[in-house]
């Protein structure tokens, strides 16, 4: 049940000569203020059809409606405003949420279609940097939400494993690494030598001629080079590893850039036979001038390929291997020329499907205000935060419940879901600033207050020892639970909103609203007091647990039963 469909059902008989269901889907809204009603309908639309005011229209049309449904149906000005009967629809709500348990929400708004999501996607021979975390988080939440949608999500980690980046590192591996140092640390002593490598090329460009040879070489397979770039990418794969076991997150494929160096030159050849690409400066584009886009680059004068030919090859191998759904690319903002001259390109060539590859773009993490750069040296490792957001966890847990069991683990999932949940509370578009001390807080708009609500909800079950008898009916309509009440019923839409959306935060700022409304009820109202509607405020407090449990295992979080 939805109440959003009691208001249609109301309305579709006294409109249905004017307006469509769809229309008056759109229409409806949520009043400010409770006292204006729980759902408003406004008329201004109806105006020129009945040629009266909207005041008007409203009053005449309170006047044919009925239903059993609302406790009263009002107009008020050009608005129509429903009164819902709550101990109804409290009955309704709750049943269902106990019925259908972590299936609430459920949509099979995908039939089972395959969405291969490319996340995180970091380069080898370096470490995971508080900047990978969005690509990471955001895509893990997605396949999330998309499976709870009934789609089939393949989280995919595209590594960056190719380019004229690993010439530069070799060189410097050659001439001035030393074997047994790097052997001992990999990553953090190859991250070195790459920021050693910029720093001296300033001084000697020579050294840029050279790495470009040295890549040259690995792209024609030399066998000294190749070992080389192998062990790069094993010690980077193993260190990587380590920080998704953190985050729990895994991934169906790492097929990175060089898995696609044999699937180009097909993509090529038919550029050149449709006639869509052209040489220029002896290079080969493809002109967008017509798309409003800059040309786009397929192949260098020198016969090197680019980001963008090996992503047409990502294109048609994914469609062809998965034969997807919707294709989703979760890649910074500063990429969304490249995914625009992708799919326009991928169109000329007459391929439909282009256009259910979805770039998912976001912004930047700053920290303390300063821009993360691997070149620069100015880099923050996102293992160092997580450990660290553990640590602090641990601190608050041992002030204010030194006798938890598992303290350990429960850091960690305190310390990690804090990470997290602050990441996808903000609008993904949105560039934001981190501050570790704030985001590991038991108060304010938090992981961690989310997953204390539950905890607290828990406890109060933990009290009530007698199962709950769901032949009972659940009726409540005091105003605390209301607001409850109506949030919980909205999850399904929600949860149908941060998937047209690709949005994660609408999700996360859902469930901090949530929290805080059954915060608001535990903290005005006695649960436990044994009279006609205990049964039915226990009912309540279940509903609320399954559907913030749920909540946060989309977001990536995990809900603690004590802490």
């Amino acid at each position: 049940m939805k109440i959003i469909d009691l208001v249609i059902e109301t309305l579709k008989p006294v409109l249905e000569q004017t307006i469509d269901e769809e229309k008056i889907r759109e229409l409806i809204e949520k009043p400010s203020y409770a006292e204006h009603g729980d759902m408003a309908f406004p008329v201004f639309v109806l105006a020129k059809h009945f040629k009266k005011s909207p005041n008007l229209i409203a009053e005449n049309l309170v006047q044919e409606i009925s239903s059993d449904k609302f406790e009263k149906i009002v107009a008020e000005g050009p608005y129509i405003n429903f009164f819902l009967k709550r101990a109804y629809v409290s009955d309704q709500v709750l049943h269902q949420i106990l019925e259908e348990r972590e299936e609430y929400g459920s949509q099979n708004i995908g039939d089972g279609g395959n969405v291969p999501i490319d996340m995180s996607s970091p380069n080898i021979a370096k470490p995971m940097s508080l900047g990978h975390l969005r690509s990471t988080v955001i895509g893990e939440s997605l396949a999330r939400i998309f499976e709870k949608m009934n789609y089939t999500p393949i989280r995919i980690n595209h590594l960056g494993d190719w380019g004229t980046q690993f010439g530069k590192l070799i060189v410097a591996y050659e001439e001035w690494g030393d074997p047994e140092i790097v052997a001992l640390n990999p990553v953090t002593e190859l991250v070195n030598l790459y920021v050693e490598f910029h720093e001296r090329a300033e001084l000697d460009p020579a050294l840029e001629v050279k790495a470009r040879a040295k890549f040259r070489k690995l792209e024609q397979f030399d066998p000294e080079v190749v070992q080389l770039w192998e062990w790069f990418k094993e010690e980077s794969i193993i260190e990587f590893e380590r920080v998704y076991q953190l985050l729990n997150i895994k991934f169906d494929y790492y097929t990175g850039e060089s898995f696609y160096n044999d699937k180009m030159q097909p993509i090529i050849d038919e550029l050149k036979e449709k006639n869509i690409s052209k040489i220029d400066n002896e290079a080969i584009i493809v002109d967008l001038e017509d798309e409003g886009l800059p040309p786009a680059l397929i192949q260098k004068s020198d016969g090197a390929t680019l980001y963008l030919t090996r992503d047409l090859a990502t294109a048609y191998y994914r469609k062809k291997t998965f034969d997807f759904s919707k294709s989703l690319y979760v890649v910074g903002n500063e990429q969304t020329t490249h995914f625009k001259q992708l799919k326009a390109v991928l169109i000329k060539l007459g391929n439909e499907w282009a256009d259910d590859m979805i770039h998912v773009p976001f912004g930047l993490i700053t920290f303390e205000g300063k821009k993360l750069s691997t070149r620069q040296g100015n880099t923050v490792l996102l293992e160092d935060v997580l450990n660290e957001a553990i640590r602090l966890a641990k601190e608050q847990i041992e002030q204010k419940n030194p006798d938890v069991k598992d303290k350990e683990e429960v850091a960690r999932k305190v310390g990690v879901g804090a990470v997290v949940f602050h990441d996808l509370k903000n609008s993904r578009l949105n560039n934001f600033d981190f501050k570790l001390e704030e985001i590991v807080q038991f108060e304010g708009e938090t992981g961690p207050y989310v997953q204390y609500t539950y905890a607290r909800a828990n406890s109060i079950l933990e009290r009530y020892e007698q199962p709950l008898d769901l032949e009972n009916p659940f009726k409540l309509d005091d105003d605390y639970s209301w607001e409850v009440i109506k949030l919980l019923e909205n999850y399904h839409q929600i949860v149908l909103r941060a998937t047209e959306a690709y949005e994660p935060s609408i999700i996360a700022k859902y469930v901090l609203d949530l929290a805080q409304a059954f915060n608001r009820y535990y903290g005005n109202v006695r649960i436990h007091v044994d009279d006609h509607q205990l049964e039915s405020r226990i009912a309540l407090v279940h509903s609320v647990m399954i559907v913030i449990q749920d909540a946060l295992h989309l977001l990536g979080v995990e809900a603690l039963e004590e802490m």
